[in-house]
């Protein structure tokens, strides 16, 4: 399990408002949740239909004209 060292931030009143973690275990945390993320994308698809290397060239080329116009 990732151990997560924080420190809670108060307010005046002693209400928690924030949380602080050193910036080394929020980048883990960020790739444990895009692993996380792809992971469950790629179950997404597991099924689905395979396309040839021609039909992945067309539909790539037609997103760059898209983004063009």
């Amino acid at each position: 399990m990732l151990e997560i060292h924080k420190s809670i931030v108060v307010d005046e009143n002693q209400k928690p408002i924030a949380v602080q973690i050193p910036i080394k275990e929020f980048e883990r945390m960020e790739e444990v949740i895009e692993n996380y993320g792809l992971a469950k994308l790629m179950d997404e698809v597991a099924d689905d239909e395979p396309v040839s290397v021609q039909e992945a060239k067309h539909f790539y080329g037609s997103l760059k004209r898209d983004v063009k116009s």
